[in-house]
């Protein structure tokens, strides 16, 4: 996604591509078995709802970088977490701790210290776009989350099984949207987009499987999964961006690294 402006490539069948691959992948590898009854049985609602939610956040995510700027859009997307801590306390009923409260408090301290303030845009502020995409990226983040926690609770039904359906109904409504996008004119096939979304497919796979993992392996923490998660993607990212794109960090920046990495070790204790 980072690369997309450089290269020229479109998004909408980068998205399309991508689901495609992941659909491809889950079945390759877990060969879900899935009937009527089963599906019948499951929550077919909260698939449904990510099959929506998935694609249309890449969408979303684009516009806001667009109309109001990195900065904003990076905030939103990782101060996202707030939504998925609460439920993980007030919905799931987790146990509180003081170091797991103290962890929480510092990973967000780290999440606004990674914040690349002295170098992003901030776009436009005077048009109601300035909050309007931030506040979208913001709750469809959380509330993915917590779908996805709610996914892997459920056991009547494998959660290779849930993921396959989940991204057979994202890859259908990102062929709406490359359809509408082409009929527009605002796109064409393009062969670069084909290998970039099944690169992005691989990793979106791989992300979203280990992360339904994740709450599997430790139902009764939540909070741990949501942390790690999102604490942990500020580390990689910093990582990958000063070594791959030549990116330089503020010593704000790297600070925020070093609390994030305090802050998994609290929640997690």
């Amino acid at each position: 996604m980072k690369v997309a402006k450089r290269y020229d490539i479109s998004v909408p069948q980068a998205i399309v591509w991508n689901y495609a691959a992941a659909v491809v992948l889950t079945y390759s590898l877990f060969r879900p078995e899935i009937s009527i009854p089963q599906i019948r049985e499951s929550p077919f609602s909260i698939y449904l709802l990510l099959g929506i939610l998935l694609p249309s956040l890449f969408v979303i995510l684009g516009l806001s970088v667009r109309y109001t700027g990195i900065v904003r859009t990076d905030l939103a997307q990782r101060l996202s977490l707030f939504i998925p801590l609460l439920t993980a306390f007030i919905i799931f009923k987790e146990q509180m701790s003081s170091l797991k409260i103290l962890g929480i408090l510092v990973g967000f301290l780290a999440i606004i210290f990674s914040i690349p303030w002295h170098k992003a845009p901030l776009g436009n502020k005077n048009t109601t776009l300035g909050w309007l995409y931030p506040l979208i990226v913001f709750v469809g983040m959380g509330i993915i989350d917590i779908l996805f926690k709610q996914v892997a609770s459920f056991q009547a039904i494998p959660y290779t099984s849930s993921l396959f359906i989940i991204f057979v109904l994202s890859f259908l409504l990102a062929v709406v949207g490359l359809i509408l996008a082409i009929i527009s004119g605002k796109t064409s096939f393009g062969f670069k987009n084909l290998i970039c979304g099944i690169i992005l497919g691989v990793f979106n796979f791989g992300n979203i499987l280990f992360y339904l993992k994740a709450h599997r392996a430790i139902p009764e923490n939540p909070s741990v999964v949501f942390s790690a998660m999102n604490i942990g993607v500020i580390i990689a990212g910093s990582v990958v961006g000063v070594f791959l794109f030549r990116e330089k960090l503020s010593r704000l920046n790297i600070w925020g690294i070093g609390i994030a990495i305090v802050a998994i070790f609290l929640i997690s204790a």
